[in-house]
């Protein structure tokens, strides 16, 4: 599903119009972005859950040219599922 798609089944389930879904969607996105990029953990109890992470400093390979090269320490978001979306999705 794109965004777009999503944004117009929000506007029919709410009876909002699509530009103010988008608003909506917009807002929603941009407080998990800025709560992640903050204090580094966004939880939906039951939903799941989104934190950052630091990965290591470590070796890799350029496959193409053998050439080994750092790839350096960095913050990556994971996502944990939640059991009520696991057993849905199970369902």
């Amino acid at each position: 599903m794109t965004k777009k798609e999503f944004v117009e089944k929000y506007a029919e389930k709410t009876g909002l119009t699509k530009k103010e879904a988008l608003v909506q969607l917009d807002s929603f996105l941009n407080i998990i972005e800025e709560t992640l990029s903050k204090e580094g953990t966004v939880q939906f109890i039951g939903w799941g859950s989104f934190e950052t992470r630091i990965t290591k400093e470590r070796i890799g390979r350029n496959p193409k040219t053998g050439v080994e090269t750092t790839i350096p320490s960095r913050r990556v978001v994971k996502f944990k599922v939640g059991k009520l979306l696991a057993d849905k999705v199970n369902k």
